[in-house]
């Protein structure tokens, strides 16, 4: 079965910088698109950067300029390196795998990392 797995996440001040890695395992079909989501107490998960087989990003306009996704498909997996983090960030992080199967697409959460930006 496909299992994702987040890690990176930590205790950092405003200002720093840290990087995420989220590994897909037991995908036997191509991985289509991963991608980065976060949510805070009391607010809903919202997605702040994905990245498609081919390369193709979006970012949420919140996180552009400070964070960078990037993937390595030999591995089946993402990275999401934030720098400049500010106390908004703080949040759970949650790594999003698409998998085509033929004709549909499967989507696969990992359990989240916990990032917290304070003084």
């Amino acid at each position: 079965q496909v299992q994702v797995v987040e890690s990176g996440g930590g205790l950092v001040q405003p200002g720093g910088s840290l990087r995420l890695s989220c590994a897909a395992s037991g995908v036997i079909f191509s991985i289509d698109v991963m991608g980065w989501y976060r949510q805070a107490p009391g607010k809903q998960r919202e997605l702040v950067a994905t990245i498609t087989s081919g390369g193709s990003i979006n970012y949420a306009d919140s996180v552009k300029g400070r964070f960078t996704i990037s993937r390595d498909n030999t591995k089946n997996t993402v990275y999401l390196q934030m720098n400049s983090l500010k106390p908004e960030d703080t949040a759970v992080y949650y790594c999003n795998v698409k998998v085509k199967v033929i004709t549909a697409l499967l989507d696969y959460w990992g359990q989240g990392t916990q990032v917290t930006v304070s003084s």
